[in-house]
């Protein structure tokens, strides 16, 4: 592997990792009520920080794609489909067992009872990466990238028409009567689906995959673009300027079809691939250009394990309200906050103990990269 190819590596295992860590920050605050404005998600309509994380991970997933599109040369197509294929299975089961994991729970009579399989969650984080992997390895292996490009913008039409003919009411942005949640609602059911805004309702859902196939497509293309023009300062320049286009397109959608990551609408699709573009070819930039790397190895231990990192975090959050303490049977996870952090301040203390998961998280992938162990998928 020459130079250049290993930098750009790194640059992407920084981007990568850095999503990472700030998606372990926002998901483990020690308390949730009192969590800082831009490390919640908008409620509806908006944009937060947090709103970037996901789509930048998907964005990443596109971004090396790209990387091994050599490797599928030299394959069969039955063998890159078959890795295609086994990889998408395997990152949406591993999505759904944690959603069941850890496969009891504590009843009323503090007695340990299983999980229902009929009221585990099916789509989530990583099965919405793993279709949109899918889907996205599948048209770019089979067709030209202008045409891909093409139905990438297509998917985000469809999509808008979509909400816009076949909603339950007559707002069709609205949570519980947009077609997506309607779709949702009669393909997987109420029990399957995720209710933490106190309806049945899939952030992650069958029909807001579709625009989501976008993110990674348009990560492969800037991928490939790096590659191809990323050596001199024009191609990085362009690699900016869509950048910016992508964000004004979003920002004059917007008035049309709003922002809204909960929904994953085409203004989000752009928007988010727009600053993620800008962020990636800054990086670039410090890493290959200036030759400055050593800031970014933080980032890079993420980066480097980032599904067995996310794993780790939410499977080990999981078990921290598993497990109750004291007589009152206290979820470990709350005990903590309330008798170590929140003397630091409910928003204050609720930042510290997610910064200390993040913390715990990195430690366990700085041990890892130092065996050079690095677990794929």
């Amino acid at each position: 592997m020459s130079a250049t190819s290993s930098q750009r590596f790194l640059a992407l295992d920084i981007f990568r990792g850095m999503t990472i860590c700030f998606m372990i920050i926002v998901n483990t605050p020690g308390n949730g009520a009192t969590s800082y404005p831009p490390l919640n998600h908008a409620h509806w309509h908006g944009f937060t920080p947090t709103d970037l994380v996901f789509p930048s991970f998907m964005f990443a997933v596109g971004n090396a794609m790209s990387f091994v599109m050599r490797k599928w040369a030299t394959l069969s197509q039955g063998q890159v489909i078959g890795k295609i294929l086994k990889r998408t299975l395997l990152i949406f089961l591993l999505g759904y067992l944690m959603y069941w994991f850890p496969f009891v729970h504590w009843n009323q009579q503090h007695e340990l009872a299983a999980n229902e399989f009929g009221r585990t969650r099916v789509m989530g984080v990583l099965q919405r990466i793993a279709i949109a992997y899918g889907l996205a390895s599948l048209l770019i292996y089979y067709l030209k990238p202008r045409t891909v490009f093409i139905l990438s913008i297509l998917f985000l039409f469809i999509y808008w028409i979509i909400l816009l003919l076949f909603a339950g009411g007559s707002d069709p942005y609205d949570m519980a009567t947009n077609a997506g949640s309607r779709l949702d609602l009669f393909i997987i059911g109420p029990n399957h689906m995720y209710h933490g805004e106190g309806v049945a309702f899939e952030p992650e859902g069958l029909l807001s995959t579709l625009p989501s196939i976008a993110n990674v497509t348009f990560g492969f293309m800037a991928g490939k673009w790096i590659q191809e023009k990323g050596k001199g300062y024009e191609g990085l320049t362009k690699l900016l300027l869509a950048g910016t286009l992508s964000v004004l397109i979003a920002l004059s959608w917007d008035w049309f079809f709003p922002i809204n990551k909960k929904l994953w609408t085409g203004s989000f699709v752009f928007l988010t691939v727009g600053v993620d573009c800008i962020i990636i070819a800054g990086l670039i930039y410090i890493t290959d250009f200036l030759q400055k790397r050593k800031w970014g190895y933080f980032f890079e231990v993420f980066g480097k394990n980032p599904l067995f990192i996310y794993l780790l975090s939410e499977l080990g959050v999981t078990l921290l309200y598993f497990f109750p303490v004291g007589e009152k049977h206290q979820p470990l996870y709350v005990w903590i906050f309330q008798n170590i952090y929140k003397h630091a301040g409910m928003y204050f203390g609720s930042f510290l103990f997610a910064v200390s998961v993040m913390l715990v998280c990195w430690l366990v992938g700085y041990i890892l990269d130092k065996r050079k162990i690095y677990v794929k998928v």
